[in-house]
């Protein structure tokens, strides 16, 4: 499995989603005190760096 984004939950949580490297399933894990905090914010400067979706800028 790979970290390959990070969730803000509505709860306030916030949870990593992980890619099977087989199959390519996602899964969610909750994010953990010994998560590593750097690669965290890399991951979330990452999903707000390429979005998923085109995002048009309004005036």
């Amino acid at each position: 499995m790979d970290a390959i984004s990070i969730w803000p939950k509505t709860d306030g949580e916030w949870a990593i989603i992980h890619r099977c490297r087989n199959c390519g399933t996602l899964k969610s894990n909750r994010i953990a005190a010994d998560d590593d905090q750097n690669r965290l914010v890399d991951l979330a400067n990452k999903a707000i760096q390429q979005p998923p979706f085109k995002i048009e800028h309004t005036k």
